[in-house]
């Protein structure tokens, strides 16, 4: 009997294994992107945490989902030494379809990234209020006007709720897509109170105000390789 059951357990931890590897398609898989990146640690304790943390807020639906992620600012160093800010950080809401029950397609992702102005006007929407945000991701370049983003975040009727919604037109491939993701009231609360807490951290200002130890302009100033284009790589 001892044999059977670390054979059985063996076979259980190699099936773990292959699910790990395997291709995200429902909702745990579809977290391995951040979940895999994140193996240093994470803690709710005051002990040190090493190594890049992704710790997205994610909602689920029946047709699509979207994650929210705090990407931080960049720095670069002056002459006096001191830093400065060189790129702001923005909050990246990240969409992808559904393909089936409780799976979702993360290579049909879709990125908008608000600014921190943007963060403000999502951060003071009342339960009966409305936004909407536009975006041309190529209007520094000669695509300009050819890919164009909007982020509605529009209040259900009841007010106990909203849509939002990503509406994506892109002219070069010839493509249009829309993505809905239904959010409750308290799903929207956590959006706010956690864009509201990084809001400060999106600016620099958490650097400013708690004098955070200056490590020099080659380590401040690392950011993730899939963050460097934001929503402007699409």
């Amino acid at each position: 009997m001892m044999k059977l059951s670390r054979s059985l357990l063996s076979s259980r931890n190699l099936l773990s294994e292959k699910l790990l590897i395997g291709k995200a398609n429902d909702v745990k898989d579809a977290l391995q992107p951040h979940a895999l990146m994140s193996q240093a640690g994470m803690s709710t304790t005051s002990q040190a945490v090493s190594g890049r943390v992704f710790a997205p807020y994610s909602v689920y639906k029946g047709k699509a989902a979207f994650s929210v992620d705090p990407v931080l600012p960049t720095f670069t160093k002056m002459d006096s030494g001191f830093l400065r800010v060189k790129r702001k950080g923005v909050i990246l809401l990240t969409f992808w379809p559904a393909i089936g029950e409780r799976k979702y397609n993360w290579e049909k992702r879709q990125k908008f990234a608000l600014s921190p102005t943007e963060v403000g006007s999502l951060i003071t929407m009342g339960p009966n209020d409305s936004s909407e945000f536009y975006h041309d991701p190529g209007m520094l370049s000669s695509n300009a006007g050819q890919v164009r983003k909007s982020l509605s975040i529009k209040a259900l009727a009841d007010g106990n709720g909203y849509f939002i919604s990503l509406n994506v037109s892109n002219n070069i491939l010839k493509t249009s897509e829309r993505l809905v993701v239904p959010v409750t009231a308290a799903e929207f609360a956590v959006m706010k109170t956690a864009c509201s807490f990084a809001l400060p951290h999106l600016m620099g200002w958490d650097r400013l105000t708690n004098q955070l130890p200056q490590s020099g302009p080659e380590r401040s100033s690392k950011v993730d390789p899939r963050y460097l284009d934001v929503e402007w790589d699409k």
